[in-house]
């Protein structure tokens, strides 16, 4: 389940633009303020999407200084990251005899959170700042890094039913399956047939399986 703010929970009026700005307190983050300038980037990149998002227009929505921005996140990536990552995402992803349903569920699960909340913008915003920003960069492929590890755990997870052959390692498979939800992200196609996911996993595992 995924927790969308209220867009307009954050909309400027005259009296916002009129009110003091919020002060930092130093390295450690003010809550206050640091959910302030999460909210702030939140609510700019639905209203406005990617073009339109920028740290002037979240600092000054947030009443926050951009160098206390800069601080505590150190790029656009960064923040934007952070803002995803806060997103409510309550799945659980059993691990059954099932190698082929695991996945599906998995995937589907994905599509399905990217698709009906900001999760999805707010990625596919995260991927376009890693298109020039090296730091940015940096920060998708450590995050890319860890979820592939996630995903090769469920696949590499002990079961009785079929599972991959030996000279397949989990890691490709992972990849494999990633791959295919980035590309229904970037090309905005989140919502095509669920059962399209399982017939991708079915293909992407057909020869890498082993029958026990």
């Amino acid at each position: 389940m995924i927790a969308i703010r209220n867009q307009g929970g954050y909309g400027m009026s005259s009296d916002e633009e009129e009110a003091p700005r919020r002060h930092s307190i130093g390295a450690k983050r003010n809550p206050d303020t640091a959910e302030a300038i999460r909210a702030a980037a939140l609510d700019i990149l639905i209203e406005e999407g990617h073009a339109g998002f920028s740290i002037e227009k979240v600092a000054r929505r947030a009443r926050a200084g951009k160098p206390t921005i800069y601080r505590w996140w150190p790029s656009k990536a960064a923040l934007l990251l952070d803002v995803y990552h806060r997103q409510k995402r309550d799945v659980e992803y059993p691990v059954t005899d099932d190698l082929e349903s695991d996945l599906a569920l998995f995937l589907t699960s994905l599509l399905r959170y990217w698709r009906d909340g900001p999760a999805g913008d707010i990625f596919r915003s995260i991927v376009a700042e890693a298109q020039s920003d090296p730091a940015a960069r940096e920060a998708l492929q450590d995050y890319i890094a860890e979820r592939g590890k996630q995903v090769a755990g469920i696949i590499s997870a002990p079961r009785n039913g079929p599972g991959l052959a030996p000279d397949f390692p989990p890691r490709i498979i992972a990849e494999l399956v990633q791959s295919y939800a980035w590309m229904k992200l970037l090309i905005h196609s989140l919502d095509e047939p669920q059962e399209n996911a399982g017939l991708a996993v079915r293909a992407i595992l057909r020869g890498a399986m082993t029958v026990k």
